[in-house]
């Protein structure tokens, strides 16, 4: 991503709503599968350490993180975190090593996203799961997009048959962040594309942090439980029709 975007980032994922809400269906999702806080977990993608800090809060002890940015790295390690500098496409880790890997918006980063997933599915183990966010629909694209340094968003279909043709098995997918999805839809739909969608030009962009701002507290908290109502919902095995994410819940197969 962007140097500013990433500054930005850095500075409001601990309490932006929707980093918050996403953490929350993402720890949400690893209890359910490891509900007795044992197993190894790997964040691809792991930022400032956020997600690794929560979980280790709930009683998780193995928990590392990647990120393929120093200052992401060096951040984490001021917090305690195991991080490590590393590119989620070529993973320096021995076969078989995770329970769960957390992608939460990594695979829209990256060219080689087939490779990535056949890495992924390499370094979980046997029946182990992979929870994998990114952004849905491509007519949602627009300057945030770029700033982010996306190559592509995703269907829900879309995902779940490049996922299955790299060797995991899904066993549920969804859209995420639904019930915000008529508005934000209908103002990205409106400002129109600045480019075409597509690999990310150098310096394309530069210095814009997108859509990327924290609101007043009131609006911040009123959003963030809307979300956590979301999640409860999607807890309890609803899948939602369209979201501004998609995501998947995907096994390396026994």
């Amino acid at each position: 991503m962007q140097v500013a975007y990433e500054e930005r980032y850095h500075e409001l994922e601990a309490e932006h709503w929707w980093f918050v809400s996403r953490r929350h269906l993402v720890r949400a999702l690893i209890r359910c599968e490891r509900p007795d806080r044992t197993g190894r977990i790997l964040d691809l993608g792991c930022a400032s350490g956020q997600l690794l800090q929560e979980l280790r809060a709930e009683g998780y002890t193995e928990v590392t993180g990647i990120d393929f940015s120093d200052e992401a790295v060096a951040r984490c390690r001021a917090a305690g975190a195991d991080a490590r500098l590393m590119d989620a496409q070529k993973l320096d880790f021995p076969d078989a090593t995770f329970d769960v890997i957390n992608a939460s918006d990594v695979l829209e980063h990256l060219p080689e996203e087939g490779r990535a997933l056949r890495e992924w599915g390499r370094v979980l183990k046997p029946g182990g799961l992979a929870v994998i966010f990114v952004p849905a629909f491509m007519f949602l694209w627009t300057e945030h997009d770029e700033a982010n340094m996306h190559f592509r968003r995703y269907r829900r279909d879309e995902l779940v048959r490049l996922i299955e043709a790299n060797g995991l098995v899904v066993q549920r997918s969804s859209y995420w962040n639904s019930l915000l999805f008529p508005p934000v839809a209908a103002i990205r739909f409106c400002r129109g594309r600045r480019r075409a969608p597509g690999p990310p030009s150098p310096g394309a962009a530069e210095g814009s942090v997108g859509d990327l701002f924290k609101p007043m507290a009131p609006l911040n908290a009123c959003l963030t439980a809307l979300l956590r109502a979301e999640n409860h919902l999607s807890r309890l095995g609803l899948n939602w029709p369209v979201g501004i994410s998609a995501f998947a819940l995907a096994r390396r197969p026994a």
